[in-house]
């Protein structure tokens, strides 16, 4: 892809999703200043030419580590939620006074994982909250509620909260800032001889071997969790780029033409707002194995799952819940919303259609998941 191209995305954006990281945000003695006022400029700037943006900021456990005293991030849970629940009100604080420079008022929003997974209802209540700030031209400065969270309702990192924001939000561009340059062949604070890679075309394996040896430091995201990130997004229609966040105007150099960092290449279209919902955000109860014929039927030519191509069902799930797809190599295809139980699933599983009636007793649909209630993922990586 050429730079103009390139640039086509930028000069499209009308919304933003901005992930900056720990080590970005964060100096010797505790948040780094001058960078958060750096940002606050550019992204002012942004907004007075009619982009939207929404901050996903990491920074809390580490301003607060340092605030503290402590020389590392300690294991323990609640010494770690302690520790965010120190360091948020400083760096909200900063946002607030670097913005109000510009007459910009900001909004904290603290999320788990559950607010976007556990209901239909929440996920579209985030939405709803966050639309009307920007309508309100207020920046949502996001970052996960560490001070409560546990492992089963965690997003896991920002990299992976920044993405799930740009899907709820349908943003036009995912923006993730951290303290090296991009994605390159090795790590560049280690190696010699590593090149960084301009573009990404498609995530692959060698991709993620790549990304996997690239760790982060402050924060809990290193390159991996990033390009997971991207897999995400760009399966959704949505571009992202990896760039040095320390770097002086790294937003504005962007938008203005510079070929910065590493940009991942998005799908042709864009998922609809439904479509992310049940590929990205809702848990899946269990798992339904498919033969060759049916991953080549809902990949090649958007059909529908039958339940002819059906070789087995693990998990307990009822009719509604979401389900993942796994090829018989173990890939992950997609995810969907079933119209049967699993225990009618086992039933029918390998049957015609026409079988149905016969082995449930009734038949209230040919397809155990429509193709409009069925997300594609890139099955490399998520």
């Amino acid at each position: 892809m050429t730079m103009i191209n390139r640039q086509s995305y930028f000069k499209a954006a009308k919304r933003l999703v901005v992930k900056v990281g720990s080590n970005v945000l964060t100096a010797d003695q505790g948040l780094n200043l001058p960078v958060i006022y750096s940002l606050s400029t550019q992204i002012s700037h942004l907004m007075a030419s009619g982009i939207e943006v929404i901050l996903v900021s990491s920074g809390a456990m580490a301003s607060g580590q340092k605030k503290i005293g402590l020389s590392k991030r300690p294991d323990e849970t609640p010494k770690r939620q302690a520790i965010a629940a120190v360091g948020q009100p400083g760096l909200m604080l900063e946002y607030e006074k670097a913005f109000g420079v510009y007459g910009i008022k900001v909004a904290q929003i603290l999320l788990t994982g559950d607010d976007l997974t556990a209901s239909r209802d929440r996920y579209l209540n985030a939405r709803n909250t966050l639309n009307t700030l920007l309508s309100w031209k207020i920046i949502p400065v996001i970052n996960e509620n560490d001070t409560v969270v546990v492992e089963e309702i965690q997003f896991g990192d920002n990299d992976n909260l920044s993405a799930m924001i740009a899907l709820l939000m349908n943003a036009d561009f995912l923006i993730n800032l951290t303290d090296i340059d991009g994605l390159y062949t090795g790590d560049p604070r280690r190696q010699k001889n590593v090149e960084l890679i301009s573009e990404v075309e498609t995530i692959d394996g060698s991709i993620e071997t790549i990304a996997g040896d690239i760790p982060g430091a402050l924060g809990s995201g290193g390159m991996l969790s990033k390009v997971r990130a991207a897999a995400k997004v760009t399966n959704a229609g949505i571009p992202m780029i990896i760039a040095n966040g320390r770097e002086a105007d790294s937003l504005k150099k962007l938008f203005s033409g510079e070929n910065l960092g590493t940009f991942f290449i998005p799908a042709k279209e864009k998922l609809s707002s439904r479509k992310c919902w049940i590929g990205y955000n809702i848990k899946p109860k269990g798992t339904l194995r498919i033969d060759e014929g049916a991953v080549m039927a809902i990949l090649q030519r958007g059909k529908s799952l039958l339940p002819g191509g059906i070789i087995d069902v693990e998990g307990d799930f009822g009719v509604g819940d979401a389900v993942e797809l796994s090829g018989e190599n173990n890939s992950r295809i997609a995810v969907g919303l079933v119209n049967y139980s699993a225990s009618d699933i086992r039933k029918i599983m390998g049957c015609k259609t026409d079988q149905i009636q016969e082995c449930l007793g009734q038949k209230l649909y040919d397809e155990v998941i429509h193709r409009d209630n069925l997300t594609i993922l890139n099955e490399c990586l998520l």
